[in-house]
């Protein structure tokens, strides 16, 4: 009988680790933890900026740096950076988390409101960023359980160093007891620069990189929170109009003269002779703060010790090698493309290109009516990420650490009445893997499941013809055998093999967490 016990708890903590940043762990010492004070250093220095503890904070994270700021909004009511954490892990590559698995890290846009703040993590404290939200829900993105957390190991988080996760716990802990609702985390590949945009100008992501730069530019060029929506598959942001649910907010003159800039100085630097790349990390990296090499940086010399011990680092073989950058040539400029066409009676229909590429020298293909009335009809609108006035965010499991049930999922706001066709741009439409294919691609990959081709106005009708008849012992009219559709497999499940362990003085923590 005495075995029992022992069981029921090998089993519990092995269901706990099977989420790679689940921080479903309590902590004895935890509540002691999220009571702890603003360090005397940081108050004093929210003094010299005209800020105190409790004013309203925002974060924003980069990963390609390894940094965390943290802005606090002042009497003018606008933000001003309070300080830079350095990050000491995040997995993954470049790019927003698609798929649960993937130990992507998230970017994009969220609110994290106090319901979302664990006091009583197993990795010191932490903070889940509400991942997925409207916007990658409406991209089929799937994850749970990705976090802003202490401990140097990351599955899909943000991992900081006990010391880091503590000071900004107790900032935000702050500006909630100051009545801020929720504030708003800001998650970048990198820094919005011309120069990373020139450089990363052909990589996959780049469409929605340029989307997220739109709202990194209302907030660098006001200083103010920006409202963020989601109109179809992309994010929107501006104003009060932007929080109401439109589809084209108006963007302030100071905006459109910085986009303009950065613009200009990316064509700059392409035609200076910039080579376009790509980074590749074999899983994440860290900041070089913390590599016995680097020296202390004035950036962050006033953290308490040079270098905190960051307890237990996930895959440190992978830490050990820098990213590579790779050149990507002209001739691989098809990663620029947003969609390709199968070849018709005239060639291949030449792709359209995204951003910074040369204009095409062709006009475009004409759309099928169907795709014409489809472009026709505006995107709903669905408000999702304004930190501050919105009450609708994701508690999650933590709601519960409140003394509350958790809060239903946020619900999509009511469309606005329709707008002028004429005013009202169509919704740009991302490439998502849940996306269905466009009926001539379907015709072209699955001839037995599709008696007709997608039929143009006014181009080939004698191949629409030739498609319309039905082949009866299974072949086409011209005899050859039909070609067989190919099928995707599904992605394998990544190995979960990820355990926790205890080790003095400290929480228990994964020594090696599964993908998330």
């Amino acid at each position: 009988m005495a075995v029992r016990p022992v069981l029921a708890a090998s089993g519990l903590a092995a269901a706990l680790s099977l989420g790679a940043c689940q921080d479903a762990g309590f902590s004895a010492a935890g509540s002691a933890r999220a009571r702890e004070p603003i360090p005397q250093k940081t108050v004093a220095l929210m003094a010299t900026k005209n800020m105190s503890p409790r004013d309203p904070i925002l974060i924003r994270a980069f990963k390609k740096e390894s940094e965390m700021e943290v802005w606090k909004r002042g009497t003018d009511g606008q933000y001003a950076l309070l300080k830079t954490f350095p990050i000491c892990r995040w997995s993954g590559q470049l790019g927003p988390k698609v798929r649960e698995g993937d130990r992507q890290a998230p970017e994009g846009f969220y609110p994290i409101a106090m319901g979302q703040m664990n006091p009583n993590s197993s990795y010191y404290l932490s903070f889940d960023t509400g991942y997925p939200n409207a916007f990658d829900r409406a991209n089929g993105r799937t994850g749970s359980y990705l976090m802003v957390h202490g401990t140097c190991s990351s599955a899909g988080c943000f991992a900081m160093t006990d010391e880091s996760i503590a000071e900004i716990y107790a900032i935000a802990r702050e500006a909630f007891a100051g009545g801020q609702r929720a504030f708003q985390f800001q998650s970048y590949p990198f820094r919005m620069t011309a120069q990373n945009l020139a450089k990363f100008r052909n990589d996959p992501n780049i469409g929605f990189w340029r989307n997220l730069k739109e709202g990194s530019d209302y907030f660098e060029a006001l200083h103010e929170e920006p409202r963020v929506g989601v109109c179809g598959t992309r994010y929107v942001f501006g104003g009060a109009d932007a929080a109401a649910g439109a589809c084209s907010p108006k963007v302030d003159p100071v905006v459109v003269a910085k986009r303009e800039k950065d613009e200009v100085e990316v064509a700059e630097l392409v035609a200076k002779g910039t080579p376009a790349t790509r980074l590749v990390y074999q899983d994440g990296g860290q900041h070089p703060f913390f590599r016995e090499s680097s020296p202390s940086t004035q950036l962050f010399a006033e953290q308490a010790q040079p270098r905190p011990n960051m307890g237990t680092i996930s895959r440190p073989e992978a830490l050990a090698a820098a990213p590579e950058e790779i050149a990507i040539e002209p001739k691989m400029k098809p990663i620029l493309l947003a969609k390709t066409e199968p070849k018709g009676r005239h060639g291949a229909v030449k792709p359209t290109a995204l951003a910074f590429a040369a204009p095409a020298t062709s006009p475009a293909p004409i759309p099928t009516r169907e795709a014409a009335q489809a472009s026709a009809a505006p995107a709903a609108p669905i408000t999702v990420a304004s930190a501050d006035g919105d009450p609708a965010v994701y508690r999650k499991l933590l709601g519960n650490l409140f003394g509350g049930a958790p809060a239903a999922p946020p619900v999509a706001s009511a469309a606005l009445p329709a707008a002028d066709p004429a005013q009202v741009p169509a919704p740009v439409a991302a490439i998502s893997p849940a996306a269905p294919l466009p009926k001539k691609v379907a015709a072209h990959l699955h001839p037995a499941t599709h008696s007709a081709a997608a039929k143009v106005d006014g181009l080939n009708p004698g191949t629409a013809k030739k498609a319309e008849a039905k082949p009866s012992d299974g072949k086409p009219s011209d005899g050859k055998p039909a070609a067989k559709a190919g099928e995707a497999k599904p992605a394998e499940k990544a190995p979960e093999t990820g355990k926790r362990t205890e080790g003095p003085h400290r929480n228990r923590v994964a020594v090696s967490q599964p993908a998330n």
